[in-house]
């Protein structure tokens, strides 16, 4: 039988897990039994379409390619393409949910009620928003249980580099002392650069005309993005219950290549670290840029990259390093979800 899945939001990385589904289809249903159909798709600027037997995604992503939009997409029997997102929500024949809208990371909507219409439509929800997971995710969580269904969400940390099931599952048994992470690709690229000899303005306009850094790189360059991925680390892995008020924010603007040079003639590196501490006053989580040893694995992750350290008690730290963004990248952290959605029911 097939799983079902309804696409809310339609931008690069929901056509990048459709890009994933067409070329993967007929190996996913071979390796894992599994057979996705969309049979919804809408977007604020792209448009609707829903069609209950399911979406032809090849004539979707020429239609897109083509035309920019999902108007060309061809009229046939039974198509639908005037519902809004609730609607398609509430009515869709979908099985999943792919949460992927813009969402306000400070109030984590519209995905939140996105999130909530869906289980009370008794279906799962798969997303890469970090904003619901950071603000929300003990009451998500207690309400997709209530209704039966799964709450999935492995993308909102690393994107396709899996830093939340690698402790959840793989580090099973150990008690984790201490998470340290390299979570921002933006200020990680800035810092090389300003190390090679950039000012923190040349490299910030590098980082942007590159596609790293956004107009306004607020979020990145002053530590609020690492923020809500140290409160989903700590409340998800560590089981607390920390807000974004909890943790301690610095960012590196304020660093210069004189920094950069004096942490080197330390054999030190200047990186922004997302940092969580089990102390004997309770949980301490901070983002500031830190000093690190060149013989810290962390030290020698450089560019766009992303990495963290488990400090675990019986296995020791453990270091994942891995991309923390990208279309195919963040595509690929979806369908981690859906197999392990499909799987478990």
């Amino acid at each position: 039988m097939a799983h079902k899945l309804a696409f809310i939001g339609f931008g690069g990385v929901g056509q990048g897990l459709a890009d994933i589904l067409i070329d993967r289809a007929d190996w996913l249903k071979e390796s894992f039994g599994t057979d996705f159909q969309v049979v919804s798709i809408t977007d604020l600027y792209k448009g609707t379409l829903h069609h209950d037997e399911g979406l032809d995604l090849t004539k979707v992503m020429t239609a897109l390619r083509e035309h920019g939009d999902l108007t060309n997409y061809p009229d046939e029997p039974g198509l639908v393409r005037d519902w809004d997102t609730l609607t398609t929500i509430q009515k869709s024949s979908a099985d999943t949910i792919l949460e992927i809208t813009f969402t306000d990371i400070e109030t984590g909507q519209p995905a939140i009620d996105h999130c909530k219409a869906a289980f009370e439509a008794k279906k799962n929800v798969v997303l890469t928003n970090k904003g619901p997971i950071a603000l929300a995710v003990k009451e998500l969580e207690a309400l997709a249980q209530a209704n039966g269904v799964q709450l999935s969400y492995e993308g909102t940390v690393m994107s396709g580099t899996p830093a939340l099931r690698l402790p959840q599952e793989t580090l099973k048994g150990n008690h984790i002392n201490s998470i340290r992470g390299i979570l921002n690709g933006t200020t990680n690229y800035m810092l090389k650069r300003m190390e090679e000899g950039l000012s923190y303005d040349e490299a910030l306009q590098e980082a942007q005309e590159k596609g790293y850094a956004e107009a306004d790189p607020t979020s990145d360059v002053e530590g609020y993005d690492v923020l809500y991925k140290v409160v989903i680390l700590a409340n998800v892995v560590l089981g607390e219950t920390l807000t974004k008020d909890d943790v301690y924010r610095e960012g590196i603007s304020h660093l210069t290549p004189k920094d950069m040079e004096q942490a080197l003639s330390n054999n030190c590196r200047w990186k922004l670290v997302g940092r969580i501490e089990q102390t004997s006053n309770g949980i301490k989580a901070s983002v500031a840029p830190e000093q690190l040893p060149l013989t810290d694995p962390l030290s020698s992750i450089s560019g766009a990259q992303n990495a963290i350290t488990y400090d675990c008690d019986l296995s020791g730290p453990i270091t994942l390093v891995g991309a923390g963004a990208g279309i195919p990248e963040t595509g690929f952290a979806l369908l981690i979800d859906l197999l392990h959605t499909t799987t478990q029911q």
